[in-house]
């Protein structure tokens, strides 16, 4: 997509999930209501995205990155983020 053409144009390596269209948990109020089932969704996405042992996790939902940075083992960025610093 788009947002993955601009990112390799700024030289970031991006590495393809498993499963990376199932949800993180988040969801809004979702992880709140929802509590265990969103911490065994945000635990399954985390080991999809962290398999391949990635310097950071990027993101193009702030719900999702909240939710991410509360577990993961490496920084969560917002994408745009990592046009801005230049890749």
């Amino acid at each position: 997509g788009v947002v993955e053409t601009l990112l390799a144009a700024a030289g970031v390596t991006l590495s393809a999930v498993p499963d990376a269209h199932l949800c993180c948990g988040s969801a809004g109020t979702y992880s709140i209501l929802q509590r265990g089932l969103a911490e065994r969704l945000l635990s399954d996405k985390l080991a999809a995205l962290e398999a391949d042992g990635p310097q950071l996790i990027a993101t193009a939902n702030i719900g999702c990155l909240a939710h991410l940075q509360t577990r993961a083992r490496v920084p969560v960025r917002h994408w745009i983020e990592l046009l801005d610093s230049g890749g």
